[in-house]
């Protein structure tokens, strides 16, 4: 058995994605499902080995849980339409108890193997130095554990399917192997989107016929997914690597100029294999959820969180933000507070509780550290912020006679979202919080140019040939941006065009990886990054 650990190594480009592509495209349809299920498990064997135990148990549980719920539910309606209208509610009542515990079980089940799993180092290393600080004579042994790769994608898509089937919102699904395949499908297991049954489920199982326009639209995908992360992400990052480990060493522009990076890389990274994970499932003809809407064109930071892992966003939003902001405690408040504070501020007290633990889980989401914590906390600032301050914005350009449609302060409004975010991506990179603040501090206290002036940044791990091309590759970028922006659709274009335009794009393409992509002597591969969360 062979190892992998990218989408973008030789063993997937080359032995597992062609070979799924080939056994799917001789088979009849309802042994392509089966193909899809066996290439998704070998693959997550190939990555994780043994751990696919901990992705086959959350099938099998969801899939009894599921059913468990549904006939609940079926129990429910029967005794309902036989009784009385006077206890019908009280039957309700009865049997949603019932279905609330059956959910509360199923997400202790699987939040709480995360929880084991991914925390109880950083508890168990912050409880100790809590028994420090107080003196108490306790030492907890500080277990590790190795984590499956994806599992906290693969753990949110079994809790959003139990929560709609709870809330009836799909049915219960009887079929294991199309439940299995929903939650294992290869392409967006290690890194999502985030997918919901009824976004994936039944066109996987239709295993449609391969496609002409699929597969060539998918292949595009594909190499402009490896573009962005094989010239652009990797080659920054030796640089990124060689700042934050000693950053120490280095001055507030250097390291300043290396939050940028970091934030470049980042996105050229998860874009990149979303590009990858989703062209992949296009060859197939699924149609996963986009996970990125050019974020770096938003205007505010709650616009980019709606551009920026648009699926993590979605789940938070839906399962934990709009549940907690309408709980009849937080109504309450709200319809108080509204009575003092008026329309504006009112509904932002209790909407402020909810995004509050909005974004202490998706930084904890993220990872167990401090800095992660500390990166919610950021966003979560800045976000209230913004919505506590609109209405003074608006009266402040409107006295001012200041366009806030115009484009020159559009383009003031991305500046600042854009600083805002690589900001917040400093923290999220620097090894620790207490890191991450010593940077910021030396931006403002130790800021110079000596090292443009020595050119001695330029040995840090890019040379000028390194930022000529990461800039060229940035510019081309952005035009496609700006083109998808104007609902431009390049792809479809492309497709209309003769044979011989549309091979030379193509070859394009594939002489750029192979021309400028970094790798070999001197270049340090980027990890999935997104796979480790």
């Amino acid at each position: 058995m062979f190892s992998l650990t990218s989408y973008f190594s030789v063993e997937y480009l080359v032995v597992l994605l062609p070979l799924s592509v080939g056994l799917y495209a001789v088979l009849p349809q309802k042994l392509r499902r089966v193909s899809l299920l066996l290439s998704s498990y070998v693959f997550f064997w190939a990555v994780s080995g043994k751990l696919i135990a901990y992705l086959l148990f959350s099938t099998l549980s969801i899939h009894h849980i599921g059913l468990w719920l549904s006939s609940i539910q079926r129990d429910c309606d029967s005794l309902v339409a036989a009784s009385p209208k006077e206890k019908r509610k009280e039957i309700k009542a009865q049997y949603l108890k019932k279905q609330r515990f059956v959910v509360a079980f199923a997400v202790m089940v699987h939040i709480g193997i995360l929880l084991v799993l991914k925390y109880t180092p950083f508890f168990a290393g912050n409880l100790n130095t809590l028994f420090q600080v107080f003196r108490i004579p306790v030492t907890l042994a500080i277990p590790s554990f190795v984590l499956p790769i994806g599992i906290s994608f693969y753990t949110m898509q079994a809790v959003a399917y139990i929560f709609d089937v709870y809330r009836r919102k799909i049915p219960a699904d009887r079929n294991l192997l199309r439940l299995a395949l929903f939650m294992g499908f290869f392409p967006q297991i290690m890194e999502g989107p985030i997918c919901r049954y009824s976004e994936t489920a039944e066109q996987l199982w239709e295993a449609p016929k391969l496609r002409y326009q699929n597969v060539t639209f998918g292949v595009q995908r594909i190499l402009f997914g490896m573009m962005k992360k094989i010239i652009i992400a990797d080659r920054l990052n030796l640089f990124i690597k060689n700042v934050f480990s000693g950053y120490e060493s280095y001055d507030g522009f250097v390291i300043a100029v290396s939050a940028v990076c970091y934030t470049i890389q980042l996105y050229m990274d998860f874009s990149g294999t979303m590009d990858l994970v989703i062209g992949s499932g296009q060859i197939f003809g699924m149609k996963l959820p986009e996970n990125f809407q050019r974020p770096f064109f938003s205007k505010t930071i709650s616009e980019f969180w709606k551009r920026w892992h648009i699926t993590l966003g979605a789940w938070f939003k839906d399962y934990i933000f709009y549940p907690l902001s309408m709980s009849k405690p937080l109504k309450k408040l709200t319809s108080r507070a509204r009575k003092r504070l008026g329309n504006h501020f009112g509904p932002l007290l209790a909407g402020a509780i909810a995004l509050f633990c909005v974004w202490l889980c998706n930084g904890l989401w993220h990872g167990s550290g401090w800095n992660y914590i500390f990166f919610g906390m950021y966003h979560f600032g800045l976000i209230l912020a913004g919505s506590m301050v609109e209405p003074l914005v608006v009266w402040v350009t409107r006295k001012l006679h200041i366009e806030r449609s115009s484009f020159p302060y559009r383009c003031f409004q991305i500046v600042r979202t854009g600083i805002l975010v690589c900001i917040g991506e400093l923290f999220f990179r620097a090894p620790g919080l207490r890191a991450g603040l010593s940077m910021f501090k030396r931006i403002f206290t130790d800021f110079s140019l000596a090292s443009v002036q020595d050119q001695s940044i330029f040995t840090l791990g890019m040379d000028k040939h390194d930022c000529l091309i990461v800039l060229l590759m940035l510019i081309f970028i952005f035009i496609i941006g700006v083109l998808k922006e104007r609902n431009i659709q390049i792809r479809e274009r492309i497709a209309a065009k003769n044979v011989v335009v549309r091979f030379a794009v193509y070859y394009a393409l594939i002489l750029s990886i192979v021309i400028f992509g970094a790798y070999g002597s001197g270049y340090v591969p980027v990890d999935p990054i997104y796979a480790g969360f």
